[in-house]
């Protein structure tokens, strides 16, 4: 009895092994009968039949693809080097077994060609300023493609640009062509405003002949406070208004001592 029993559960061990599968949670399994679709199932414990069953895996979660560099020449005629990396996942697993051979290498495909003719149909300027609209428009061509795949494109991010040496050398001289001439710009308006205070702070005085006083007063200080061998001889601001009166009462009587010469 034991010798058929031996065999029987050799065959029902066997049986298991090759039937039962486990899967983990981000795990799909696309099951063939015969050659034909049957269902697609998962995850945990699944159950199929030796020899008339077969299994495809496929993983649900994001996969990270870094697309090579690609060699493009921009609107404006700048030869530059691309590269980017694309993240994306299947949605489906029936579309993405059924539909394409192997999805994987499809989606890098269509990465690298989807890159060059975006940045081939952009200037080197719009490239370099608006990345996020580039991500964007790669994101949305590869989504639409891939989704008769049961692929969905989550993110594509531009992660690397190279430029010639001739196109760098030349970037770095129109910034610091810029950088000089906003330089100038600030230094011409701090020198406008300068004025304009000055102007004002002239009226002041003009108005107020005491406020000139003070600001000689102050004057004297600040050179007075530096350590230095200078002397300095405080002159009474009053001396300059007698002499202004004696200089303009002169200069009027010459005035008068020509005019019957003249005539």
């Amino acid at each position: 009895m034991l010798t058929y029993a031996l065999p029987i559960i050799i065959l029902v061990v066997l049986f298991l092994m090759n039937a039962i599968r486990i899967l983990n949670e981000y795990e799909r399994a696309v099951v063939f009968r015969l050659g034909r679709f049957l269902s697609v199932k998962g995850p945990g414990l699944i159950i199929l039949i030796p020899i008339l069953d077969k299994m495809v895996r496929t993983q649900l979660r994001i996969v990270t693809l870094d697309v090579p560099h690609q060699e493009v020449i921009t609107q404006d005629n700048v030869s530059i080097k691309v590269n980017a990396v694309v993240y994306y996942r299947v949605v489906s697993p029936q579309s993405a077994i059924l539909e394409i051979e192997d999805f994987h290498f499809a989606t890098s495909q269509l990465s690298q060609t989807t890159l060059r003719s975006v940045c081939g149909a952009a200037e080197l300027d719009e490239i370099l300023s608006q990345r996020d609209k580039l991500n964007s428009k790669i994101q949305s061509i590869l989504d639409e493609q891939t989704d008769a795949w049961g692929i969905k494109v989550t993110s594509v991010e531009l992660k690397y640009i190279d430029l010639p040496q001739e196109m760098q050398r030349a970037m770095a001289r129109q910034a610091e062509a810029e950088r000089e001439r906003r330089a100038k710009v600030i230094a011409a308006e701090g020198e406008f405003q300068a004025a304009d205070k000055l102007s004002d702070a002239a009226k002041i005085i003009s108005d107020h002949p005491a406020a000139l006083q003070l600001r000689y007063l102050q004057t004297m200080l600040q050179m007075t406070s530096q350590a230095s061998n200078s002397t300095v001889i405080p002159i009474p601001i009053d001396m300059f208004s007698a002499l202004k009166s004696v200089v303009s009462a002169h200069s009027g009587m010459t005035k008068q001592d020509s005019s019957p010469e003249k005539a």
